[in-house]
C-alpha cells in the first residue's frame, strides 16, 4: 500500500509547497514497502468504492474489519512459527495489539481458532501501541522464571491501516505514512536456545506525554507524532544510565523501527557503528512500523542469522516511553 498511499496523500495536499516537501520526505522515509489487510479483503485503499474511496468510514465499520481481520492475520504469523517449532502444549497466551477493541477479545479468538485448551491462561496487552511487544516478551519471562515448565504463545498484531484519517495536511499525513499492518509469533519456554530474555528495563521521559498520543474519535484513532520525538529521544539516550549495560558492550541491537528518522535517533544518541542498526533498518524498509509486531520482525532476523552475542530489545511509545530487555543470542 505504500506507494498507493504516497499518490492519495499528494492528492490531498492544495499547497504546492508543502506537496513538494511531503514528496521528498516520503522518499527519504527508508520504506519500500507497506502491507495492509484492506486489499486481502478486497477493499482496496483509495479506489472508489474501496475503504477510504467514499464516505470517511465510523470507528465501528473500522473495528468491524479488525474483528475478523486481526485473528485471521494473526493465525498466519502463527501458522509461520509452527513452521520452525512445535507449538503444542501451550499453557499460556499473550496478545498485544493497540489497533482495535472487541469483546471477546482478540485473545480468545485466537484461542478458539487454535483450538486451545479452555483452561490455557490468556493475557491481553492493548492500547500500550510500539513497546507493547517489549510488555508482552517481558510478561512470558516473567510467566517461565514463575512456572518452568510453562509454554508461552506470545502474538503481536497490528491492523494500522484501518486508522488513516481524514486531515489533508502534511504532520499528520507524514505520521500516516510510517504505518502499516502485520503480525508476529513467538514461543517463549525454558528450554535453552534460540534468544534467551534477560533483564527487563523502562522509563517514562519526563514532559512529553503530548509528542506520541493517539486519540479515539468517531472516525478511526488518530495518531498524533510530534516533530520533536526524534530530539528528544536522541538526548535521553545519551544519558548512560537510559540502558542496564553500557552500550559498548552490546554485540546485537533490535531497535523497534519507528521510522528513519527514530533509528538515526538512537544511532545518534548511542553513538552507534554505522551498520548496528541493520535488522531494524531492513524491518522498516520492507514492512513500515507495524506498531507492536515491529520488534519480533527485528528478533526473528536476528534469531535467522549467525550473530552471537549480548543484545539490547528497544522500542518507544505513547508516554513518552521507552521499554526494553536485555538478551543474548546463543547456540541451539
Amino acid at each position: 500500500m505504500h506507494q498507493t498511499f504516497i499518490g492519495w496523500a499528494e492528492k490531498r495536499i492544495s499547497d504546492d509547497r508543502e506537496r513538494t516537501l511531503f514528496t521528498r520526505m516520503a522518499q527519504r522515509s527508508g520504506i519500500d514497502h507497506r502491507w495492509s489487510v484492506l486489499d486481502a479483503t478486497g477493499q482496496a485503499l483509495h479506489e472508489k468504492g474501496g475503504f477510504y474511496g467514499d464516505a470517511w468510514p465510523s470507528t465501528a465499520r473500522r473495528m468491524g474489519i479488525y474483528g475478523d481481520a486481526a485473528p485471521a492475520l494473526a493465525m498466519r504469523a502463527i501458522e509461520a512459527l509452527y513452521q520452525q517449532v512445535p507449538i503444542d502444549g501451550i499453557t499460556h497466551l499473550v496478545v498485544a495489539s493497540c489497533t482495535g477493541f472487541t469483546a471477546p477479545g482478540t485473545d480468545q479468538r485466537i484461542a478458539a481458532l487454535l483450538g486451545l485448551s479452555p483452561s490455557v491462561e490468556r493475557l491481553l496487552i492493548g492500547y500500550m501501541g510500539c513497546y507493547a511487544a517489549v510488555v508482552a516478551l517481558r510478561s512470558a519471562r516473567h510467566i517461565v522464571r514463575s512456572q518452568p515448565d510453562a509454554r508461552v504463545l506470545v502474538v503481536c498484531v497490528e491492523l494500522s491501516s484501518l486508522h488513516l484519517q481524514e486531515k489533508p495536511h502534511i504532520e499528520p499525513l507524514l505520521a500516516m505514512l510510517q504505518f502499516g499492518d502485520g503480525a508476529a509469533a513467538a514461543l517463549v519456554t525454558g528450554e535453552p536456545g534460540g534468544i534467551a530474555l534477560h533483564q527487563p528495563f523502562s522509563t517514562t521521559l519526563p514532559d512529553s506525554a503530548n509528542l506520541i498520543r493517539w486519540d479515539l474519535g468517531d472516525h478511526g484513532f488518530a495518531m498524533h507524532l510530534s516533530g520533536e520525538v526524534p530530539g528528544v529521544l536522541a538526548a535521553a539516550l545519551a544519558d548512560p544510565a537510559m540502558l542496564p549495560i553500557p552500550s559498548r558492550d552490546v554485540d546485537l541491537w533490535a531497535v523497534h523501527a519507528g521510522g528513519r528518522s527514530i533509528l538515526d535517533a538512537v544511532a545518534r544518541g548511542l553513538d552507534l557503528p554505522a551498520d548496528a542498526l541493520d535488522h531494524s533498518r531492513a524491518v522498516l524498509r520492507a514492512f513500515g512500523n507495524m506498531s507492536s509486531a515491529t520488534l519480533l520482525f527485528v528478533l526473528a532476523r536476528i534469531l535467522a542469522g549467525e550473530e552471537r552475542g549480548q543484545g539490547i530489545a528497544l522500542a518507544f511509545g505513547p508516554g513518552l516511553a521507552a521499554e526494553g530487555l536485555t538478551f543474548e543470542r546463543i547456540t541451539p
